[in-house]
Parts: structure tokens; C-alpha cells; sequence
């Protein structure tokens, strides 16, 4: 007679980035199934996918196979794509589905996510808040075609907002042979993650590549076929408008249900929303510590609810976001994180700052230290020094007393202090591993991603990994770990 509790249901509704991998991150805990029995709802008809490198497909350097993020191959983990979730009953703990089916389930996980915002301008949407004619979003597979439908070699794109997504965009449509406006109505471009002297450098840089950056204005009107009009009464010239103006959580689902909403679908440190039976990851949820927006934070998220979940660590906690941003341009190396000093703002006389500007060479290096830790960097055109940097910053561990040292790469670890270099910060993936990948067959970026993931989170890491490469190759003998 069996007498082992049947598995628990847990239903996953969103199949991104971050509901795949919550999906990912069971079927690792739970191989068998003997604990945990999901159901993986997802609205697009395509499988999960990396949405990060969606600019890479516009560039035409990935396929939109090879951003396809892995499906478990387990039995009781069941995806079901092309369906929408339309109600949540938490008395009855089910899910309606839009084909007319229900899932029951004793714990329920929002991932869905956040939709592009498209601004209150004249000509941008229908009456039906659709984009009008010659407009588009860049948040799926979907307005990804639709954006290379619109664009034409040698005709004017008009990029409508100056952060990550619009900068990455304007690179890859620049590889496609477009000429290229960005539209920016803050001060400088990236403005959230870097400072204006680190900006104006970058733009000059994407002017070369032939990019034109108008920031400080204000859009007013877009004209189809012809422009968009600023607020000095200028038109740029585009046949396209690409609008990367920000997101908007989708929380409608956990409103009607009665859950707790702000700006996101409010959590705390054990992923919970307002019903202890309710959770929610990724760009949907609004924890304290921040995280909405990027790959690594919805990945952890997805990583604590599954050990949560399937009962491998119940005491498991997500504590909170270190954002880390890398403008995956090709040609162009940026890392930002942390503090971003502002000059002209309040001084704080426990912050050590130490910045290199080179703008005749297009590099800027900007490192904010308190208390012997590093609290922030922004580094443009110092590829180098970016890992050892960010990892510096990860673990918290003491800055070297010459400063100007990171500036160069990696700097001697004490013989005592047992380190190894993070090659992939989304995944935690360091070198060890990769050696480890290599020398158990694995001899391309492809075969590395299969057995590591590396590579497969936001993309930056990509050049890393193939320098990596490069250097074990022409290694005489193998690589050795530990």
C-alpha cells in the first residue's frame, strides 16, 4: 500500500523568462515529481524565450531559436502555451483558463510579467490603444517582426526613449542599415544608471556610429511616413517609430482577486503577496528591495520560490535586488551598478570617488567606495576591469588600496583568499564551472550554454565567455578546477 502524500499543485501562470524558470528550477529540485506537480500557463504560442536579447534578433547577430530558453523534461511539470489565465479564485483555489478549463492548485505563482507603456502623444496609438500605423513596441516576438516589417535599409527609424532598450535597439537597427534617431526627454540617456560626463561620452559614441541622439525634448506628434515632431518644432525624420518609453506591471489578475497591488503586485521576503496561498516573481511583483526589470533579481526570485515551494529549503528568503547593467551594444562595453554619484548633488563625506574621463578614446570610469567597499562603478570602454569589479561589489569583499589598479583588470588575489572569477553573473556561473564545462567536452558557446547557462541571461556576458574560449583553446594543456 502507498502511503507517500501525493504532490503538491502548484500553478505557474506567465511563461517568460522568469515562469520558466521557476519551472526550470523545479524540475531540478524535484526530478522525479514525487513532491511537486506544476502547470506552466503561457499567453504567447511560442515556447519561453529570452526577451533581453530581442535587440540582438533585430541585429540579426541571434535567431529567434537561439534565444529559446530550455523546457523541463519532467512529467509532472506540464507548459501549456497559447492559453491565458482569466480569474483566480483563491476560496476555491483555481484558475480559469480562456479555452474554458480550470486548474486547481494548492499554491499559485504570477509571473506575468509587465507590457510596454505607450505614451498619451498624438499619432502614437489607435482609438483602440493599439500602436497606429508605423509604430511599435519591443517586448515580444511579436513586435520584434513587426519592427524589422517596418524598417528599411537606408530609411529613418525614430527610437522613442534613451534608456537600455532604446540604446540596444538603435544598435541592432543600425546593423540592419537603417539610419537612426533616439529621442530622449531627460537631460541624458541612461539616466537612471549613469551620470551626465559618462552619458555625454556614450552619445558621442553612438553619433559615430551614426545615431542621432536628441535628449532633453519632449515629443508632441507623430506624423506617419514622415516624423516625429519635438517640443522646439523640429521633426526627426522616420519612417518607424520604436517606442522603449518604459512598462507597466500586469497586475490585473491578482486586482480582481482581491490581492494587495501598488505599482506591482506587492510581496515580501518569502515571495507572498497579501493571500498566503499567492506568490508572485519577476517584473509583476514590488518587494521592498527592488528587482522588477532585471534578469538576475527574477531569476534568484524564481530560484527561493522553488526551494520554498517543493520543500527543499522552506526557510529560503529573497533579501532584495543589486542591480547590475551591462548595454549589450555591439562595439560598445558598459557596466553600471550601485550608487550613481551625482557631483552637483548633496556631498557625502564617507564616499571616496575616484573617475578616469577619456573621452578623445570614448572610455569613462567612475568607482564610488565607503568604508573600503565598493558601492557603485560605471565603467565605459573598460571591459576589463567589469567582472572583477562587479564581483567586488557582489561580495562585498575590500577594495585594494590602489584604487587606480581595477582600472586595469583583474588584480592579484592574496595567496589566503580562496577566489574564482564570475563569468556570469545571471546564472552564477564562474570560471570554475566553464573549465569544468570544457574539460567535460564542451568546446563552443553553444555546448558551454547547454551545460551552464552561461550566456543565456542577459546576454552580456557573451564576449567573456568567447575570450574564455579563445584562451583555452590555445591552452596546451587542459584547463584544471579546484
Amino acid at each position: 500500500m502507498n502511503t507517500s502524500p501525493s504532490p503538491r499543485r502548484i500553478v505557474v501562470i506567465g511563461n517568460g523568462m522568469v515562469g520558466a524558470r521557476m519551472a526550470q528550477e523545479t524540475a531540478r529540485l524535484d526530478p522525479q515529481g514525487t513532491r511537486v506537480h506544476l502547470d506552466l500557463v503561457g499567453t504567447e504560442h511560442h515556447p519561453s524565450y529570452n526577451r533581453v536579447l530581442l535587440p540582438s534578433v533585430l541585429a540579426g547577430t541571434h535567431t529567434p531559436e537561439q534565444i529559446r530558453l530550455p523546457v523541463p523534461d519532467t512529467p509532472t511539470i506540464n507548459v501549456r502555451t497559447g492559453v491565458s489565465a482569466t480569474h483566480i479564485d483563491t476560496t476555491q483555489r483555481e484558475v480559469d483558463l480562456d479555452d474554458g478549463t480550470h486548474l486547481r492548485f494548492d499554491e499559485l505563482v504570477l509571473a506575468t510579467g509587465a507590457r510596454a507603456v505607450l505614451p498619451p502623444l498624438a499619432g502614437v496609438t489607435t482609438p483602440d490603444g493599439r500602436p497606429a500605423q508605423g509604430v511599435s513596441t519591443l517586448r515580444d516576438l511579436a513586435d520584434c517582426q513587426r519592427v524589422l516589417s517596418l524598417v528599411r535599409p537606408g530609411a529613418p527609424v525614430v527610437i522613442l526613449g534613451g534608456g537600455v532598450l532604446g540604446l540596444e535597439t538603435a544598435r541592432g537597427l543600425i546593423e540592419r542599415g537603417a539610419r537612426v534617431s533616439v529621442v530622449e526627454s531627460s537631460p541624458w540617456i541612461m539616466r537612471r544608471q549613469i551620470d551626465q560626463e559618462a552619458a555625454h561620452i556614450l552619445a558621442r559614441r553612438y553619433e559615430e556610429l551614426g545615431v542621432s541622439v536628441h535628449t532633453w525634448r519632449v515629443a508632441t506628434r507623430w506624423i506617419p511616413d514622415t516624423g516625429l515632431e519635438l517640443d522646439d518644432a523640429r521633426l526627426v525624420p522616420g519612417e518607424a517609430l520604436v517606442v522603449t518609453a518604459g512598462v507597466r506591471a500586469n497586475t490585473e489578475l491578482a486586482q480582481q482577486a482581491g490581492i494587495e497591488v501598488d505599482h506591482g503586485i506587492v510581496i515580501d521576503d518569502h515571495l507572498t503577496t497579501s493571500h498566503s496561498r499567492v506568490h508572485a516573481i519577476g517584473d509583476c511583483a514590488q518587494h521592498p528591495g527592488g528587482g522588477a526589470g532585471l534578469v538576475h533579481p527574477g531569476w534568484e526570485q524564481a530560484s527561493v520560490l522553488a526551494r520554498r515551494l517543493s520543500g527543499t529549503e522552506p526557510g529560503a528568503r529573497y533579501r532584495g535586488a543589486r542591480p547590475l547593467t551591462r548595454l549589450k551594444a555591439q562595439g560598445i562595453e558598459l557596466t553600471a551598478f550601485g550608487h550613481v554619484h551625482d557631483p552637483q548633488g548633496d556631498q557625502d563625506p564617507h564616499l571616496e570617488t575616484l573617475t578616469i574621463s577619456d573621452p578623445a578614446q570614448g572610455r569613462y570610469l567612475r568607482l564610488s567606495v565607503r568604508d573600503q567597499r565598493l558601492v557603485g562603478a560605471t565603467l565605459l570602454g573598460f571591459p576589463q576591469a567589469a567582472a572583477t569589479l562587479s564581483q567586488l561589489y557582489d561580495t562585498g569583499a575590500p577594495v585594494p588600496a590602489d584604487r587606480l589598479a581595477l582600472a586595469q583588470g583583474p588584480p592579484t588575489a592574496p595567496p589566503e583568499q580562496n577566489t574564482t572569477t564570475l563569468v556570469c553573473r545571471c546564472n552564477a556561473v564562474d570560471r570554475e564551472d566553464i573549465e569544468q564545462a570544457w574539460l567535460d567536452g564542451a568546446r563552443t558557446r553553444q555546448a558551454i550554454a547547454d551545460r551552464t547557462r552561461a550566456t543565456t541571461g542577459c546576454g552580456g556576458c557573451v564576449p567573456d565567455l568567447d575570450a574564455l574560449l579563445e584562451q583555452m583553446s590555445h591552452t596546451p594543456t587542459a584547463p584544471t578546477t579546484g
